[in-house]
């Protein structure tokens, strides 16, 4: 079964949200971004996240000393790296690390296999932006990726195509801000829709 990730939390009424319907993972923005969130703000709502929740943390173009103290105080089980980091760079110890890689075509999904990162997250490629623009991309082009158990998909999902998206890929998990999210804020309905629909594709 298809894993799933609710990026973007930023507020208590998003952990109640999860907090109920469970999602695998959810995710905390600390780069520039509309959600993003400082290390206090993150940590708060960490610590009310219900433990069964792995939490990942979304950084690009930061220091390492300032990913680690947030990963520290945020108790991340993951970071998700989303700007120009070396392979070199994508190396912490005692944290998962998931290196986004925007996808322009098939080689740049071929070149994502050598990362020394437990996932790759494949993302719409954009060149105003490195992530969360809410775009999707051709899931064809995620062929020449061999190791399913490494690719998150992202970009543009929403819940009326993550089955469809989840089951051309069969990635090991889905990754959704923007496309559960109401006026800018995390729609209950859903995000509960998205998780129903991601999981039942792929039993």
């Amino acid at each position: 079964m298809v894993k799933v990730k609710i990026c973007g939390l930023r507020r208590r009424e998003d952990i109640e949200i999860v907090n109920e319907l469970l999602p695998d993972y959810a995710g905390f923005v600390f780069c520039n971004s509309k959600r993003r969130l400082d290390v206090c703000e993150a940590a708060a709502l960490c610590a009310a996240l219900d433990g069964r929740i792995k939490k990942v943390g979304v950084f690009a173009f930061q220091e390492r000393a300032f990913i680690e103290k947030a990963a520290a105080e945020c108790g991340l089980d993951a970071i998700q790296l989303h700007g120009d980091e070396t392979p070199e760079q994508c190396v912490y110890r005692g944290v998962e690390v998931w290196k986004a890689v925007r996808v322009r075509d098939e080689e740049s999904v071929r070149l994502a296999e050598s990362w020394p990162a437990e996932r790759i997250l494949f993302d719409a490629y954009d060149d105003k932006t490195y992530g969360g623009s809410g775009k999707a991309f051709d899931w064809e082009l995620l062929r020449p990726f061999k190791d399913k158990r490494r690719m998150v998909l992202a970009g543009g999902l929403s819940p009326e195509n993550v089955a469809a998206a989840a089951l051309k890929a069969r990635p090991y998990a889905v990754d959704v801000s923007s496309g559960v999210e109401t006026d800018g804020r995390k729609d209950y309905e859903k995000v509960k829709l998205f998780i129903e629909n991601a999981r039942r594709a792929t039993v």
